[in-house]
């Protein structure tokens, strides 16, 4: 298996090379409807589609077949949830924003949109936080030695 799978990604190397080189130059206006572009493109949707699918596959396999890994991942979800509801309600959507935003950009937006895009940044910056925390806190508890 491990021999088909170097056989393919070197021939799929080697099209994406010859490929490559019969790209058209980037002043060329039909760049993007080239059949060289369209075939890279095509693979490229290929190897990831290939890449969430076994990631996919491989971490449920995991998840399951690891003892407690089912239990784990429900905790995880369920603290996904909680920081969302938390996002959700930290998030603004001002009439104040709305206005501003459509007055600078020119685009049509409504409050339900600026509480979603605040709702987002609140679960990104809050996982950030965690994942800082869970690299600090370690390093700290080794430091003083418990």
């Amino acid at each position: 298996m491990y021999r088909i799978i170097k056989i393919a990604l070197i021939a799929l190397g080697i099209v994406s090379a010859v490929l490559w080189v019969q790209l058209p130059s980037a002043d060329d206006p039909g760049a993007l409807d080239s059949t060289s572009m369209g075939f890279m493109f095509f693979i490229m949707y290929g190897m990831l589609a290939l890449a969430a699918v076994s990631a996919l596959f491989f971490g449920l396999t995991k998840m399951i077949t690891t003892p407690g890994g089912l239990k784990k991942a429900l905790f995880s979800f369920a603290g996904l949830a909680v920081l969302t509801i938390a996002g959700y309600a930290m998030a603004g959507g001002e009439q104040a924003v709305v206005d501003a935003v459509a007055d600078e950009r020119g685009l049509e937006v409504t409050t339900g949109t600026v509480k979603a895009i605040g709702t987002l940044l609140n679960v990104f910056f809050g996982m950030v936080a965690i994942a800082i925390l869970l690299m600090v806190v370690p390093g700290f508890k080794r430091a003083l030695g418990r």
